[in-house]
């Protein structure tokens, strides 16, 4: 199944990161991410998120901001 992501917001220090994204069936979801700028590895999931489904994209921003407080305000 295929995602698109809607938005990607990050911390301002740039370590971490919540995408909001649909899926092919038109549900939505979210997945935080860490980025290890030392290990230049790239981004990698560290909350296991994106199999939970939500009928809105504010649904899934909403759920998001409980496990990714840098994003309640946006």
């Amino acid at each position: 199944m295929q995602k698109i992501v809607i938005r990607s917001i990050e911390t301002t220090d740039g370590d971490r990161c919540v995408d909001i994204f649909q899926r092919d069936d038109l549900s939505f979801g979210f997945e935080i991410y860490r980025h290890d700028p030392e290990t230049q590895t790239g981004w990698f999931a560290i909350g296991e998120f994106a199999s939970r489904q939500f009928l809105s994209q504010s649904a899934a921003h909403k759920a998001a901001s409980k496990y990714a407080p840098w994003i309640s305000e946006d």
